[in-house]
């Protein structure tokens, strides 16, 4: 019988790059984009559980661990990151059958790139919290608070930037704050203290394979925070695209900067279909969890949150309103609906 949690491993060639990928199971194709620093080890345990029903490719993105760029690390375009997906699935998906997509925190931007520019190729699309400061009330805080997070790093190093982001981005006041795995989905690669916090919660110690993807994480966080991190929070969604793809968005269950995008995105592109509560997924130390919020079917009305399944804003083009679930349990439908839609507008870039 065939291991379907063995994993293929590949590089593909792109434009400008050669990215490390890593295949799991059969079926339809599902592609799981990191956020923040984070590499396709973060997935390692979500995709083995998503297995049994998907063909699950994850990968390391651009100037990330094994996926090298031709040149010196230059400031990073949600667009060329789209492109670099669509490239994954032709390769996956040698037949044009189209993929589903998952992208958190930042790799959401990514997916909101990739439906605007590339919809004929994906037949759903999980963007999860996608930090869009354009579309906060006020942008210019948003602005402000990543380009000094950017500044932080480039005067004094890491761990200052990451103090900037922290402070920033810190729970009002009666608000819990943040665990480790909130931190992750922020672009904050776990520190040691964190990571013996998330196995004092599991009561076991982080296994060699999870030590190694947070090391990778700390090396990716100077490329994150000085050449991603603004570039990719002031992407300006394409919405008259999005709502053609057929927009429906979800919010999270904490305030806290990603989640009014999401919000305001949904009012401006489309109509809520249901609510998904959580926090960021469990990817590194609840896999299952949170690959059970991706099984689970949309709701039809707000319900109580679940703690550990992720927030959602959701976008789909098709007939069927997307869940998180189900819809990825269900092969994708072919000769989904071409949707046309102009490149996504760049700007509120931090300066």
């Amino acid at each position: 019988m065939t291991d379907r949690t063995a994993v293929r491993t590949g590089l593909l060639t792109v434009d400008g790059a050669t990215l490390h990928h890593e295949v799991r199971g059969e079926g339809p194709l599902l592609v799981m984009m990191p956020g923040g620093s984070a590499d396709a080890g973060i997935y390692n345990a979500i995709a083995a559980d998503l297995a049994d029903r998907w063909t699950v490719a994850t990968f390391d993105p651009r100037g990330y661990s094994r996926s090298p760029l031709d040149g010196p690390v230059t400031d990073q375009s949600p667009a060329t990151h789209a492109d670099d997906i669509v490239r994954l699935i032709d390769l996956l998906s040698p037949d044009g059958a189209p993929a589903a997509l998952f992208g958190s925190s930042s790799s959401a931007i990514v997916a909101l790139a990739a439906l605007a520019r590339h919809p004929g190729r994906l037949s759903r699309v999980v963007a999860h919290e996608p930090p869009v400061v354009a579309l906060l009330p006020d942008p210019d805080a948003g602005r402000a608070l990543f380009a000094g997070v950017r500044e932080a790093c480039r005067r004094d190093g890491v761990a200052a930037a990451m103090a900037t982001m922290a402070a920033g981005l810190a729970p009002e006041e009666g608000e819990a704050a943040p665990g480790p795995e909130r931190a992750a989905g922020r672009g904050e690669a776990p520190t040691p203290e964190q990571t013996a916090e998330q196995a004092a919660a599991q009561e076991q110690a982080p296994d060699p394979e999870q030590a190694a993807t947070f090391r990778r994480m700390h090396a990716n966080l100077p490329v994150f925070l000085e050449h991603v991190l603004c570039p990719f929070s002031g992407y300006v969604p394409d919405l008259v695209a999005l709502k053609s793809a057929a927009a429906h968005p979800g919010r999270g269950r904490r305030p806290g900067l990603p989640r009014p995008p999401a919000r305001r995105r949904g009012r401006r592109a489309g109509p809520a279909r249901g609510r998904r509560g959580g926090g960021v997924p469990g990817r590194a130390h609840r896999p299952h969890r949170a690959s059970q919020g991706l099984r689970r079917p949309p709701a039809g009305r707000a319900r109580r949150p679940v703690k550990g399944l992720p927030a959602v804003a959701a976008y789909h083009h098709g007939r069927e309103p997307l869940g998180k679930a189900e819809e990825l349990r269900r092969p994708a439908p072919r000769g989904a609906p071409r949707v046309p839609g102009s490149a996504p507008r760049t700007g509120g870039r931090c300066s």
